[in-house]
């Protein structure tokens, strides 16, 4: 069958040991179901695979794509959940010590056919596109859980996103201002902010820009780059979400500011099925949409690749069959 995958773990140079090519068609084991791809979205996640991070040398060759939508074998359109459980885990799925994401143990989305647990695929939306399904389970499940589950955060009160037009970050903006919140977005380019403010933010500035008071909560997904910053625009008691580190985990704790000023830190990754269910639901009563910046035939993966790892994204990657 078709697929798009990882030939090898390259730190330096990822995008050598990406392929374009055939794989063999995969098992249905007891309990899995096979579903058809329509449409998979590209995640950071697919780069770090790249990279070798999160997996194990001997899982290689790897397909990519930890997300998507699709069709089962009996024609029912799906959304897969993309965090894979240990057999008998109960309990909050995101916490399962044994629990893999597609693509580190298991064979990803980018390809004509993905098996999965029968309990990870759910009925897909009537009125949203394979293309828009396709962002639910990874984009849009982290930043669902990053704001209702994680933050704490009541209607009224004002988030600050920091960076304005990665996957989790529009999704951030859009969920906030549906749900009521004053929503705030940094930038680092014009055009980005513009994206930002046409999907629902309040106000957008430069990134590392003072603002015109300090915020209840701030969304994180950038990490070294935006951390300081992040600290420094918490009311006292704030917290501030993450659920990411694109450039780069070694930033300063700046533990006197936290403990003097009590702020909190939450760690988020991913989501539940249960809340994938409910985030469903919630952009079905919307009526809002992701924002796709690209899309692209799967076979045009690596311009999908090439795009991301330079920046120019505007909203979610996705690939199509």
């Amino acid at each position: 069958m078709f697929a798009v995958y990882a030939q090898e773990p390259n730190q330096d140079k990822p995008l050598d040991s990406l392929v374009v090519g055939e794989r063999e068609e995969p098992d249905v084991p007891d309990g899995w179901v096979r579903v058809a791809v329509r449409a998979a979205s590209l995640n950071m996640h697919d780069i770090w695979t790249l990279r070798g991070v999160g997996i194990k040398p001997e899982q290689f060759p790897m397909i990519l794509g930890c997300d998507g939508a699709g069709v089962l074998d009996d024609g029912t359109e799906v959304v897969l959940h993309s965090v894979i459980n240990a057999p008998g885990w109960v309990g909050d799925d995101t916490l399962d010590p044994k629990r893999t994401l597609l693509t580190e143990k298991h064979q990803g989305t980018f390809a004509d056919y993905v098996v999965v647990p029968a309990r990870n695929v759910l009925p897909k939306p009537a009125g949203m596109s394979f293309a828009e399904a396709a962002t639910m389970g990874t984009a849009w499940l982290t930043a669902y859980r990053m704001l209702f589950v994680k933050s704490g955060l009541r209607p009224g009160q004002t988030m600050l996103v920091q960076g304005a037009s990665g996957g989790v970050s529009t999704a951030l903006v859009q969920l906030g201002r549906a749900a009521g919140f004053r929503v705030w977005v940094t930038g680092r380019s014009e055009p980005k902010r513009a994206l930002a403010e046409r999907l629902g933010a309040h106000q957008t500035f430069e990134t590392g820009a003072r603002l015109p008071e300090r915020v209840d909560a701030v969304f994180e997904t950038v990490g070294k780059a935006t951390w300081s910053h992040s600290l420094k625009s918490l009311k006292p008691g704030g917290i501030v979400v993450t659920s990411g580190a694109t450039s780069g985990q070694d930033a300063s704790a700046e533990l006197q500011r936290v403990f003097f000023l009590q702020l909190r830190v939450a760690g988020s990754t991913m989501g539940t099925r249960d809340e994938l269910a409910d985030l469903l639901s919630y952009v079905e009563l919307t009526g809002i949409r992701p924002q796709i910046g690209d899309e692209l035939p799967m076979t045009e993966a690596a311009q999908g690749f090439t795009n991301m790892l330079s920046g120019a994204t505007a909203g979610k990657i996705v690939f199509t069959r």
